[in-house]
């Protein structure tokens, strides 16, 4: 059974019976999970097992484990800096910042791997000091040049780990204020400001090989009508035809307020693949989510299964071992520093 276009989400830490029915369905691709899937490192690790084990190929798990405030999994594994530390290094010591980032981006992605995780979306790619309530600390960096250096560091970090990265949110989340989780973001830059700007750290890491990237929900009406996850403009023109990306590209999580002009979950889902998505996220609402399922039922696209392959974690991590290893103890000292001097405002506004 190949992978399906749909990545869904869980109630709690262990799989119901109605989950493993919806994952079983071929429509379904992947999981995505929150703090609530997560008590401890041991029962994550048996839940993703478990969720590997239905299915061959197995299905894709990711969470979002940034760092700062966007950490899902934190008791039992390292508390991680937000990517705006990063940047405050930068500019006391840009070699030594991206010696960090790369370490760090290491560490991230080799606990995740211990606990049997395929990836995390990240990195952020939007600049900081724009403006943006939703993005403050999560980005790297106020100018693109530096953005596209750290974010790189930190991808190869986590490569060398074994696992993919997603650089989010295409192309560039960082200029609006309104949170697209509540409300539809509207960018009203001209076309060249975008270009010229936030795309940068995009094309950097699309040159440096990232597997997979996330478009932002927020229309940018100098250049479409439509949210950047629903339009051909920005997936197909720019991101695939400009830019050259042939990795995956995963929506945003269809039941946010922003998608809803979208129309209905099914209209939604239609709506994001046909303009370029690869893989589609249907979160917090179970009945969404089996509405898209029913409309996917006959839904296949081979190339996007392709890419998909790529995204599957690479090689096994004992928990043990990796607390062995001096990649591990060079990075909890390099975040003793950040334990001892927090980054308490880092909204760069």
């Amino acid at each position: 059974m190949s992978h399906g276009p749909l990545m869904l989400d869980l109630a709690g830490v262990e799989l119901s019976p109605e989950e493993r029915e919806r994952l079983m369905h071929p429509a379904s691709g992947g999981v995505i999970l929150f703090s609530r899937n997560y008590e401890s490192p041991a029962q994550t690790e048996a839940l993703v097992s478990e969720i590997h084990g239905l299915r061959t190929p197995s299905l894709l798990v990711a969470v979002d484990q940034e760092g700062g405030r966007v950490q899902r999994f934190r008791d039992g594994l390292t508390r991680l800096p937000p990517a705006a530390w990063f940047g405050q290094l930068y500019g006391e010591n840009p070699k030594r910042a991206l010696n960090v980032a790369r370490s760090i981006g290491w560490l991230m992605a080799t606990e995740l791997r211990s606990l049997g995780i395929d990836f995390s979306f990240a990195p952020v790619l939007d600049l900081g000091g724009r403006g943006s309530t939703v993005i403050g600390d999560r980005a790297f960096h106020r100018q693109p040049v530096v953005v596209g250096e750290l974010a790189h560091a930190w991808m190869s970090g986590v490569h060398s780990a074994g696992m993919a990265a997603v650089g989010k949110h295409f192309p560039g989340h960082g200029s609006v204020r309104e949170d697209s989780h509540s409300s539809l973001p509207v960018d009203r830059r001209r076309l060249e400001d975008v270009m010229m700007d936030d795309l940068q750290p995009f094309q950097r890491l699309i040159g440096e090989g990232i597997e997979a990237i996330m478009p932002a929900h927020v229309v940018y009406e100098k250049a479409s009508g439509q949210l950047a996850g629903f339009s051909d403009f920005w997936l197909k023109q720019i991101l695939r035809e400009k830019l050259g990306f042939q990795g995956v590209v995963f929506s945003d999580d269809l039941t946010m307020a922003a998608a809803e002009e979208a129309g209905g979950y099914p209209a939604r889902a239609r709506c994001a693949l046909e303009s370029g998505c690869d893989m589609i996220l249907v979160c917090n609402n179970p009945e969404g989510a089996v509405q898209v399922i029913e409309e996917l039922s006959d839904y296949t696209d081979p190339t996007a299964q392709m890419r998909m392959i790529r995204m599957h974690g690479k090689g096994t991590v004992n928990r043990e071992q990796m607390r062995l290893d001096p990649r591990w103890r060079e990075a909890i000292d390099i975040l003793v520093d950040y334990e001892d001097n927090p980054v308490l405002d880092m909204n760069f506004d």
